[in-house]
């Protein structure tokens, strides 16, 4: 069930949030109301498999109480807990790219291949085993304790609203706003609604059209394309998967607003960065910020010297890469990324924070570029034949885009993502003087014009599934 699909919002949703309001102060009945909604949200799309994750959620509440009841067992229990875990990630989402890979080697040599069913990946499988993962980990460093009960527990790992691609949120920054469970009220529906349309039109207006001009070169005969094509292409789902990603997040973000909640940003408009550095403290925040909780800090950090550090940010950013999909190219994208980071913490951010803003920016913009090449490619050949395309600056035989619409859409997406900021800053009203008040509802008039054309392009065109329900 996709947030802006008829199902969800002409039904679901109103159903569900009239229930909520029906229900008043009664903490008890919104709680047990919100996890069954949630529970049915996730069966619609995995009847099968939210069966598996109940009962992973019934293990993790009874070891988490484990780990804090004895701290000398503590650890065995947590590696329990984090095997169980990364057991039902591995066996979903690596089983096939690792039997594939240990096939093609035995068959180079001569030795029977192997061969493995293939294994349904289910939506969200690792946002959800990441959120699971740091409610053990909170529990075993002490930083929370114990959810109070299974039903609390559970609301948390299958809040609808997030449930599918994040933000990853994790257990502690949101276990007061748990045991609280407040009332949402008046303002909360205002700003989250007005948060929840913005990422339908950034999703519907902009990735969805900005998809098809990627997909066109994406899916072209690599060994035709030109430069220009090559480097559109990139462009489009430059653009593409910024919005995508950032829309579903915004409306992850205001659905859970609409009902009390408040979840942490995911993105702080990251093509604006002036190197790779600053660009992962502002995309992807929360996957950021897990990686360096509960990876990149136990690896050592920046505490074991300077050859180690530089080894740390390899390995999470390999590990980023395969948990982006089991595939070669997403390998490739995460070392591509590592190496880039130790190239700034040897010398290079160094060198970038001399150069003027614009340049820094530029560069920046450029490496980030060339990377989501290797991100989107359907193979590491592909990639290397669009990166062979945008090294030769001469045009193809036979142009595959309109140069004319390239643009315009291009500088209509580039434009907004630096403007972003500025639509989040003027949604917070009750902070603004009467003149922003205007144009804050001026804004929010403009929002919902935005938001019902999306939605009427939704009915018409075929719905594309968020890029991020396959990681």
């Amino acid at each position: 069930m996709l947030f802006y699909e008829p199902l969800f919002l002409f039904l679901y949703a109103p159903f569900v949030y009239c229930l909520y309001l029906l229900l008043g102060a009664r903490r008890g009945a919104r709680l047990a109301l919100l996890l069954v909604a949630s529970l049915l949200f996730y069966a619609w799309s995995e009847p099968l498999f939210v069966f598996l994750v109940l009962a992973t959620v019934l293990a993790d509440f009874f070891i988490a109480r484990r780990i804090a009841a004895n701290a000398r067992a503590g650890g065995l229990w947590l590696a329990l807990g984090v095997a169980c875990n990364l057991g039902v990630l591995v066996t979903f989402k690596y089983a096939g790219f690792l039997v594939a890979n240990v096939d093609a080697v035995a068959r180079a040599f001569g030795a029977p291949g192997l061969a493995l069913p293939a294994i349904a990946l289910p939506i969200g499988v690792s946002f959800i085993v990441f959120e699971k993962i740091t409610y053990l980990v909170d529990v075993r460093r002490g930083v929370t304790a114990p959810a109070r009960s299974f039903s609390l527990y559970a609301f948390y790992v299958f809040f609808f609203p997030k449930l599918l691609a994040g933000p990853i949120v994790k257990y502690h920054e949101i276990a007061a706003q748990l045991d609280r469970f407040r009332h949402a009220d008046m303002d909360d529906f205002v700003q989250g609604f007005a948060r929840f349309m913005l990422g339908v039109a950034q999703k519907l207006l902009l990735a969805d059209t900005l998809a098809d001009g990627a997909d066109l070169v994406f899916l072209a005969d690599a060994s035709r394309i030109g430069c220009a094509d090559a480097f559109a292409g990139v462009l489009f789902f430059t653009f593409q998967i910024y919005f995508d990603f950032t829309g579903y997040s915004n409306m992850a973000i205001g659905l859970a607003r609409m009902f009390g909640f408040r979840l942490p940003e995911n993105f702080d408009r990251p093509y604006v960065a002036a190197s790779l550095t600053e660009f992962w403290r502002r995309w992807h925040m929360s996957l950021t910020g897990w990686i360096k909780d509960y990876l990149y800090v136990p690896l050592g950090g920046n505490r074991l010297g300077e050859r180690r550090t530089q080894i740390n940010l390899w390995i999470c950013f390999l590990a980023s890469g395969l948990w982006h999909g089991a595939a070669w190219t997403y390998v490739a994208w995460g070392a591509y990324n590592g190496f880039f980071l130790a190239l700034e913490r040897a010398f290079l951010l160094d060198w970038l924070k001399r150069r003027p803003v614009w340049l820094a920016n530029l560069l920046t913009f450029l490496v980030i570029m060339i990377g989501w090449t290797l991100f989107r490619a359907t193979s590491l050949e592909q990639a290397g034949r669009l990166l062979l395309a945008m090294a030769r600056p001469w045009p193809a035989a036979e142009p595959i885009l309109f140069p004319a619409y390239d643009l315009v859409v291009l500088l209509i997406a580039a434009a907004i993502c630096v403007a972003q900021r500025l639509t989040l800053s003027l949604g917070d009203r009750a902070a603004l003087a009467p003149l922003a008040q205007r144009l804050a509802f001026a804004a929010n008039g403009a929002l919902a014009l935005l938001f019902a054309c999306a939605v009427g392009k939704g009915l018409a065109d075929p719905f594309k599934p968020f890029l991020y329900f396959r990681f």
